[in-house]
């Protein structure tokens, strides 16, 4: 049996998918288990504070996207896959601009902002 990579990102959507609908049903059980329970154990496994995930990582941050509103593209699971799996690093975002006015009006900050939770989907 040869088992592709768009295989295995199926096979991985779809067990997202069944964890998903058990987090469903806690929810519907249980009024807010999603935020105060769900979100912050998916994002410590998801391992969220590392920009460079790692395979083991993978399977909960498809988890954590099925959180959202947007659809889950299959395409992009299957390219974060075969990255992945090539050991290739992700594609660095573009830097921002540097701000007219910086530093004029600028505020110090701590750090990242904790991760509170603004509901579901939202």
């Amino acid at each position: 049996m040869n088992l592709t990579t768009e295989h295995l990102a199926d096979i991985l959507i779809g067990v997202a998918r069944a964890q998903n609908a058990l987090i469903d049903a806690l929810e519907r059980i249980s009024p807010g288990f999603h935020n105060m329970h769900a979100m912050p154990l998916l994002n410590i496994a998801a391992n969220t504070r590392v920009a460079e995930p790692r395979m083991i990582d993978f399977p909960a941050r498809i988890l954590l996207r099925l959180q959202g509103r947007v659809a889950l593209d299959n395409a992009a699971v299957k390219a974060d896959l075969e990255r992945l799996m090539s050991g290739a690093p992700a594609a660095a975002a573009p830097a921002a601009p540097p701000a007219a006015n910086a530093g004029r009006f600028a505020t110090p900050t701590r750090g990242p902002e904790p991760f509170l939770g603004t509901g579901r989907g939202v």
